[in-house]
């Protein structure tokens, strides 16, 4: 057999679209599933901007665009940024991506070597540790805990950096927990970072605008400080109900974005001009629909929070932004992923076993709200059902 580059071997994966595919199956044998497991809003992509791409398609936007996608969707990123977050950036240090994941994929690859360190969230997106295990950098984790609201702490996340360190990547709000870090340590963090001077920082936001309680989304774009070294992360999926578009944006140091552009070059070529008309229009057009969704979350976050904790040994802190909770089932006398497999298997509830997300994710649940509430509701009763009956019902 013809070997491949053993880095193939260490490349992980995210386990949401395994538990799908496994829901899809189940269903497709006839079982009732509410799967509370993939991160995907269940909202219609708004209609104006799916006439926005139907109508760049009748116009013949039907070749390739500039690697770094059309001006006009790289000038909307820009107003936008500057609308909403008072930041000012140039469209030249834009890049279009085919969702969120490229950029991860790019600013890992750029900074990962052996004998290099990358420090990552965790419990975090999988694809962060997958990534950095891939190039052959020691993934560092930067525990995410619950005492804390699963935001990050500064001097934590500090105290993991070395000689070594040469990218940090920093998610809020996160994804698995949820978690919001407070702007002083945000404040605290950046301080700290003057004394490394030659560490990147990948700050994802993809779900900045879905933060709750009157929380403000804080960028590190607000950084001048740290605008030379930082890349920013965000894109259409979440706020705009565009999981399947694949239309995601990165904004880079001027001195990195060549490099982007090349390798987005040598991938992917190009987004395609369909979708980044439709991202014009999103950007551009009414916000409305974002505030109505935002809303809805809410309504459901506070739902399952509530649901959660009058489960049989289970605990969960209240999520400050995302669409996700992410319970202590510590007390239920389960691992994480059996009692995720036991409740897809046996309940009819999908959802995804901490462990998916990193070490520090044994004796938790990631659950998606991004579900109707009549979804959850019946969630919550079959789980309350499943865990209130005898361990050997349970086990059997």
């Amino acid at each position: 057999m013809i070997a491949i580059h053993p880095a193939f071997a260490r490349l992980g994966e995210e386990n949401a679209f395994a538990v799908l595919a496994k829901a899809a199956e189940l269903q497709r044998q006839g079982r009732d599933i509410i799967n509370l497991g993939i991160g995907q809003p269940d909202f219609k992509t708004p209609p104006h901007i799916v006439e926005a791409a139907v109508k760049a398609l009748r116009d013949g936007e039907h070749g390739y665009t500039d690697a770094t996608g059309i001006r006009p969707l790289r000038e909307a990123v820009s107003a936008d940024l500057r609308r909403r977050l008072g930041a000012e950036v140039s469209p030249e240090l834009v890049l279009i991506t085919p969702g969120g994941k490229v950029s991860m994929y790019m600013a890992i690859l750029m900074f990962g070597a052996e004998g290099t360190e990358i420090v990552y969230p965790d419990p975090g997106f999988p694809i962060y540790r997958s990534m950095i295990d891939f190039t052959g950098a020691t993934a560092v984790p930067n525990p995410m805990r619950e005492e804390n609201g699963f935001a990050f702490s500064a001097e934590e996340t500090l105290s993991l950096i070395t000689p070594r360190t040469r990218l940090l990547i920093v998610n809020s709000p996160a994804n698995p927990t949820g978690g919001v870090t407070p702007p002083e340590e945000i404040d605290k963090l950046v301080a700290g970072l003057a004394a490394w001077p030659d560490v990147a920082i990948l700050s994802d936001e993809i779900y900045g605008q879905l933060t709750y309680d009157g929380l403000a989304h804080r960028s590190l774009l607000d950084y001048p400080e740290i605008r030379d070294r930082l890349i920013l992360l965000d894109g259409w999926s979440k706020t705009y109900a565009m999981t399947g578009w694949r239309l995601g944006y990165s904004v880079w140091p001027k001195a990195w974005r060549e490099v982007a552009r090349k390798l987005a070059v040598n991938s992917y070529s190009c987004v395609n001009s369909a979708s980044q008309f439709a991202g014009i229009a999103a950007l551009d057009g009414p916000q409305d629909s974002v505030a109505a969704m935002r809303a809805e979350f809410d309504r459901r976050r506070k739902a399952v929070v509530e649901g959660l904790n009058r489960l049989p040994g289970v605990t969960a802190v209240t999520p400050k932004g995302a669409f996700y909770a992410f319970p202590n089932v510590s007390g239920t006398g389960w691992k994480a992923k059996p009692l995720a497999s036991a409740l897809l298997e046996e309940a009819g509830v999908a959802t995804i076993g901490g462990p998916d997300f990193g070490v520090f994710g044994e004796g938790y649940l990631r659950l998606s709200y991004a579900a109707s509430l009549e979804a959850i509701e019946r969630a919550l009763a079959r789980m309350a059902d499943f865990l209130g009956r005898p361990a050997s019902a349970k086990a059997g």
